[in-house]
Protein backbone atom coordinates (compact mmCIF):
# COMPACT_ATOMS: atom_id res chain seq x y z
CA UNK A 1 0.00 0.00 0.00
CA UNK A 2 2.85 2.39 -0.82
CA UNK A 3 0.43 4.70 -2.62
CA UNK A 4 -2.12 4.90 0.19
CA UNK A 5 -3.72 8.34 0.21
CA UNK A 6 -2.32 9.33 -3.17
CA UNK A 7 -4.59 10.45 -6.02
CA UNK A 8 -4.16 9.30 -9.61
CA UNK A 9 -5.74 10.12 -12.96
CA UNK A 10 -5.32 7.56 -15.74
CA UNK A 11 -6.64 8.76 -19.08
CA UNK A 12 -8.31 6.26 -21.36
CA UNK A 13 -8.72 3.85 -18.46
CA UNK A 14 -12.00 2.16 -19.29
CA UNK A 15 -10.24 -0.67 -21.17
CA UNK A 16 -6.91 -2.22 -22.03
CA UNK A 17 -3.66 -0.85 -20.60
CA UNK A 18 -5.45 2.04 -18.91
CA UNK A 19 -7.93 -0.22 -17.09
CA UNK A 20 -5.16 -2.52 -15.88
CA UNK A 21 -3.12 0.48 -14.71
CA UNK A 22 -5.88 2.26 -12.82
CA UNK A 23 -6.88 -1.00 -11.10
CA UNK A 24 -3.30 -1.73 -10.02
CA UNK A 25 -2.80 1.80 -8.69
CA UNK A 26 -5.99 1.39 -6.66
CA UNK A 27 -4.80 -1.98 -5.33
CA UNK A 28 -1.71 -0.20 -4.02
CA UNK A 29 -3.80 2.35 -2.16
CA UNK A 30 -4.26 5.23 -4.59
CA UNK A 31 -7.63 6.92 -5.03
CA UNK A 32 -8.22 6.93 -8.77
CA UNK A 33 -10.09 8.64 -11.56
CA UNK A 34 -11.26 6.28 -14.30
CA UNK A 35 -11.48 8.33 -17.48
CA UNK A 36 -13.41 7.44 -20.62
CA UNK A 37 -14.48 9.31 -23.74
CA UNK A 38 -17.39 7.33 -25.16
CA UNK A 39 -17.72 3.88 -23.57
CA UNK A 40 -19.37 4.59 -20.23
CA UNK A 41 -20.31 0.94 -19.77
CA UNK A 42 -16.68 -0.17 -19.98
CA UNK A 43 -15.65 2.60 -17.59
CA UNK A 44 -18.31 1.54 -15.11
CA UNK A 45 -17.10 -2.06 -15.24
CA UNK A 46 -13.56 -0.93 -14.47
CA UNK A 47 -14.71 1.20 -11.54
CA UNK A 48 -16.84 -1.67 -10.24
CA UNK A 49 -13.78 -3.93 -10.18
CA UNK A 50 -11.84 -1.31 -8.25
CA UNK A 51 -14.56 -0.88 -5.66
CA UNK A 52 -15.18 -4.63 -5.36
CA UNK A 53 -11.49 -5.03 -4.51
CA UNK A 54 -11.81 -2.41 -1.76
CA UNK A 55 -10.44 0.55 -3.72
CA UNK A 56 -11.72 4.09 -4.08
CA UNK A 57 -12.40 5.83 -7.38
CA UNK A 58 -14.64 7.96 -9.52
CA UNK A 59 -15.72 7.73 -13.15
CA UNK A 60 -15.25 10.84 -15.31
CA UNK A 61 -16.15 11.34 -18.96
CA UNK A 62 -13.72 13.67 -20.72
CA UNK A 63 -12.27 14.00 -24.18
CA UNK A 64 -8.63 14.67 -23.31
CA UNK A 65 -8.07 16.54 -26.59
CA UNK A 66 -10.45 19.23 -25.27
CA UNK A 67 -8.81 21.57 -22.77
CA UNK A 68 -12.02 22.59 -21.01
CA UNK A 69 -13.04 18.97 -20.49
CA UNK A 70 -9.58 18.17 -19.12
CA UNK A 71 -9.79 21.06 -16.67
CA UNK A 72 -13.24 19.88 -15.55
CA UNK A 73 -11.92 16.33 -15.01
CA UNK A 74 -9.04 17.57 -12.86
CA UNK A 75 -11.34 19.87 -10.87
CA UNK A 76 -13.76 17.01 -10.18
CA UNK A 77 -10.89 14.76 -9.14
CA UNK A 78 -9.55 17.37 -6.74
CA UNK A 79 -13.01 18.02 -5.35
CA UNK A 80 -13.95 14.35 -4.84
CA UNK A 81 -10.60 12.67 -4.15
CA UNK A 82 -7.95 15.31 -3.42
CA UNK A 83 -4.93 16.87 -5.07
CA UNK A 84 -3.55 14.93 -8.03
CA UNK A 85 -0.23 13.18 -7.31
CA UNK A 86 -0.07 10.84 -10.33
CA UNK A 87 -1.02 11.36 -13.97
CA UNK A 88 -0.82 8.54 -16.50
CA UNK A 89 -1.38 9.77 -20.05
CA UNK A 90 -2.63 6.63 -21.73
CA UNK A 91 -5.63 7.61 -23.88
CA UNK A 92 -5.44 5.99 -27.31
CA UNK A 93 -5.65 8.24 -30.38
CA UNK A 94 -6.86 6.23 -33.36
CA UNK A 95 -5.06 6.37 -36.70
CA UNK A 96 -5.13 4.58 -40.06
CA UNK A 97 -2.45 1.99 -40.80
CA UNK A 98 -1.33 2.91 -44.31
CA UNK A 99 1.89 3.23 -46.29
CA UNK A 100 3.18 6.78 -46.57
CA UNK A 101 2.37 7.09 -50.29
CA UNK A 102 -1.31 6.52 -49.50
CA UNK A 103 -1.46 8.42 -46.22
CA UNK A 104 -3.70 11.52 -46.23
CA UNK A 105 -2.22 14.57 -44.57
CA UNK A 106 -5.45 15.11 -42.63
CA UNK A 107 -5.11 11.73 -40.91
CA UNK A 108 -1.44 12.33 -40.16
CA UNK A 109 -2.11 15.79 -38.78
CA UNK A 110 -4.98 14.59 -36.62
CA UNK A 111 -2.88 11.87 -35.01
CA UNK A 112 -0.05 14.29 -34.20
CA UNK A 113 -2.35 17.00 -32.87
CA UNK A 114 -4.52 14.69 -30.78
CA UNK A 115 -1.54 12.88 -29.25
CA UNK A 116 0.14 16.12 -28.22
CA UNK A 117 -3.02 17.95 -27.20
CA UNK A 118 -3.92 15.14 -24.80
CA UNK A 119 -0.50 15.12 -23.15
CA UNK A 120 -0.14 18.91 -23.13
CA UNK A 121 -3.57 19.69 -21.71
CA UNK A 122 -3.49 16.97 -19.04
CA UNK A 123 0.03 17.80 -17.88
CA UNK A 124 -0.65 21.51 -17.77
CA UNK A 125 -3.81 20.93 -15.74
CA UNK A 126 -1.97 19.13 -12.91
CA UNK A 127 1.61 20.45 -12.80
CA UNK A 128 0.94 23.72 -10.97
CA UNK A 129 -0.47 21.81 -8.01
CA UNK A 130 2.43 19.37 -8.10
CA UNK A 131 4.90 22.27 -8.13
CA UNK A 132 3.22 23.81 -5.09
CA UNK A 133 3.47 20.50 -3.17
CA UNK A 134 7.02 19.81 -4.37
CA UNK A 135 6.30 16.36 -5.77
CA UNK A 136 4.38 14.50 -8.45
CA UNK A 137 4.60 11.71 -10.98
CA UNK A 138 3.72 11.82 -14.68
CA UNK A 139 3.86 8.72 -16.87
CA UNK A 140 3.36 9.07 -20.62
CA UNK A 141 2.49 5.88 -22.48
CA UNK A 142 4.48 5.90 -25.72
CA UNK A 143 5.26 2.99 -28.05
CA UNK A 144 8.20 0.85 -29.07
CA UNK A 145 7.41 2.04 -32.58
CA UNK A 146 8.86 5.44 -31.65
CA UNK A 147 12.24 3.68 -31.52
CA UNK A 148 11.84 0.99 -34.16
CA UNK A 149 9.23 2.01 -36.78
CA UNK A 150 7.07 -0.45 -38.67
CA UNK A 151 5.47 -0.26 -42.11
CA UNK A 152 2.15 1.56 -42.15
CA UNK A 153 2.69 3.14 -38.74
CA UNK A 154 4.23 6.44 -39.82
CA UNK A 155 1.59 8.54 -38.04
CA UNK A 156 1.83 6.54 -34.81
CA UNK A 157 5.63 6.51 -34.90
CA UNK A 158 5.82 10.26 -35.49
CA UNK A 159 3.26 11.10 -32.80
CA UNK A 160 4.86 8.89 -30.17
CA UNK A 161 8.32 10.23 -31.04
CA UNK A 162 6.95 13.71 -30.39
CA UNK A 163 5.54 12.48 -27.06
CA UNK A 164 8.99 11.10 -26.13
CA UNK A 165 10.64 14.47 -26.84
CA UNK A 166 7.88 16.29 -24.96
CA UNK A 167 8.46 14.02 -21.96
CA UNK A 168 12.21 14.66 -21.96
CA UNK A 169 11.61 18.41 -21.96
CA UNK A 170 9.07 18.11 -19.13
CA UNK A 171 11.46 15.99 -17.09
CA UNK A 172 14.14 18.65 -17.48
CA UNK A 173 11.85 21.52 -16.49
CA UNK A 174 9.90 19.82 -13.71
CA UNK A 175 12.61 17.70 -12.11
CA UNK A 176 13.88 20.55 -9.90
CA UNK A 177 10.37 20.78 -8.39
CA UNK A 178 10.40 17.12 -7.37
CA UNK A 179 8.20 15.98 -10.25
CA UNK A 180 9.21 12.82 -12.10
CA UNK A 181 8.29 12.47 -15.78
CA UNK A 182 8.80 9.06 -17.36
CA UNK A 183 7.88 7.25 -20.55
CA UNK A 184 6.69 3.66 -20.83
CA UNK A 185 7.03 2.41 -24.41
CA UNK A 186 5.28 -0.94 -24.93
CA UNK A 187 5.56 -3.21 -27.91
CA UNK A 188 2.48 -4.97 -29.25
CA UNK A 189 0.05 -5.49 -26.37
CA UNK A 190 -3.06 -7.65 -26.63
CA UNK A 191 -5.94 -5.19 -26.22
CA UNK A 192 -9.11 -4.18 -28.07
CA UNK A 193 -7.03 -1.58 -29.93
CA UNK A 194 -4.72 -4.24 -31.41
CA UNK A 195 -7.32 -6.94 -32.01
CA UNK A 196 -7.37 -6.23 -35.76
CA UNK A 197 -3.64 -6.85 -36.21
CA UNK A 198 -2.92 -9.78 -38.56
CA UNK A 199 -2.30 -13.05 -36.74
CA UNK A 200 0.92 -13.63 -38.66
CA UNK A 201 2.27 -10.32 -37.37
CA UNK A 202 1.33 -11.19 -33.80
CA UNK A 203 3.01 -14.58 -34.12
CA UNK A 204 6.17 -13.08 -35.60
CA UNK A 205 6.44 -10.49 -32.83
CA UNK A 206 5.81 -13.09 -30.13
CA UNK A 207 8.65 -15.22 -31.48
CA UNK A 208 11.06 -12.28 -31.15
CA UNK A 209 10.30 -11.67 -27.46
CA UNK A 210 12.18 -13.46 -24.64
CA UNK A 211 8.92 -14.81 -23.19
CA UNK A 212 7.67 -15.90 -26.63
CA UNK A 213 4.35 -14.17 -26.11
CA UNK A 214 2.72 -10.83 -26.70
CA UNK A 215 2.53 -8.34 -23.86
CA UNK A 216 -0.56 -8.10 -21.70
CA UNK A 217 -2.08 -4.89 -20.28
CA UNK A 218 -0.99 -5.96 -16.80
CA UNK A 219 2.66 -6.04 -17.95
CA UNK A 220 2.52 -2.33 -18.71
CA UNK A 221 0.43 -1.47 -15.65
CA UNK A 222 3.20 -2.83 -13.42
CA UNK A 223 5.73 -0.41 -14.95
CA UNK A 224 3.56 2.65 -14.37
CA UNK A 225 2.71 1.58 -10.83
CA UNK A 226 6.39 0.94 -10.04
CA UNK A 227 7.37 4.39 -11.31
CA UNK A 228 4.68 5.97 -9.10
CA UNK A 229 5.82 4.00 -6.06
CA UNK A 230 9.45 4.99 -6.56
CA UNK A 231 8.51 8.64 -6.93
CA UNK A 232 5.87 8.92 -4.21
CA UNK A 233 6.03 5.85 -2.01
CA UNK A 234 8.56 7.10 0.49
Amino acid sequence: MLLKGRVAIVTGSSRGIGAATVQLLAQHGAKVTVNYTRDQEAGSRTLDKIEEAGGTGILVQADVTDNEQVKAMVEKTERDLGAVDILVNNANMSFPVLPFVKFPWEGFEQKLLHEMKAAFYCCQAVVNGMIERGQGCIVNISSGLSRVPGPGFIAHTSAKSALDAFSKSLALELGPYGIRVNVVAPGLIETDATANQPEERKTAIAKMTPLRRLGQPEDIAVRSCFIAQIGLGS
